[in-house]
């Protein structure tokens, strides 16, 4: 399962969560711009799912829909490892997500 963590989170969480999210990557370090645009359309090329704080990708999956699909954090701020403790918790249900074929959006917690 791969994720794409937007700008707003910490790009360490690629190396935190190696271990049940294999071939993750971190905007920043893919060479992407903050460009909302930029960041779907390669997500969707490459098979990844976009997770983020911000609710401009939520509001992009509904109009347009998967893929790619969207798993929106709704924390406010908090430190890296309060993210990581939640993709940990909720990994199941991540999982159930990305085989859904109508689902675009998963907002969690």
């Amino acid at each position: 399962m791969k994720l794409l963590f937007d700008a707003n989170l910490a790009p360490l969480l690629v190396d935190r969560l190696a271990d049940l999210y294999q071939e993750s990557a971190h905007v920043m370090k893919v060479g992407l711009q903050a460009s909302d645009s930029e960041i779907w359309s390669f997500a969707g090329s490459n098979g990844f799912m976009i997770v983020s704080k911000d609710s401009d990708f939520e509001q992009r999956a509904l109009v347009l829909g998967a893929p790619p699909k969207v798993i929106w954090i709704r924390l406010g701020n908090c430190r890296t490892g309060v993210v990581e403790s939640l993709l940990r918790q909720r990994y199941e249900d991540i999982l159930n997500f990305a085989s859904n074929e109508i689902e675009s959006i998963l907002a969690i917690p």
